[in-house]
């Protein structure tokens, strides 16, 4: 394994580029960039390149679509009313 390998953390199969890799109280510690965390070298397997996708925060795809002024925000504000969806009841 070294810097570029595209990898599979098998617990939760987060698939990632290896960034850094690192020994620390006897174990080999691999750095991904995806989540920008350590993952234990023994649960990393080589992964298809296919599972890899950088996605940046641009690129993300956003899920309101149009045009809206403060106003309209202000007026589906008050038109929203929140008491259907709070449990209802003392505490």
């Amino acid at each position: 394994m070294e810097a570029g390998d595209i990898v599979k953390y098998t617990p939760t199969s987060t698939v990632g580029k290896v960034v850094d890799i690192k020994s620390m109280d006897g174990k080999v510690w691999v750095k991904l960039d995806k989540t920008n965390l350590y993952y234990v070298a023994d649960r990393l397997v080589a992964a298809d390149p296919s599972e890899y996708k950088l996605v940046s925060f641009k690129e993300k795809e956003s899920t309101f679509k149009g045009t809206a002024s403060v106003g309209d925000l202000r007026k589906m504000e008050k038109e929203v009313d929140i008491s259907e969806m709070m449990p209802s009841g003392g505490g």
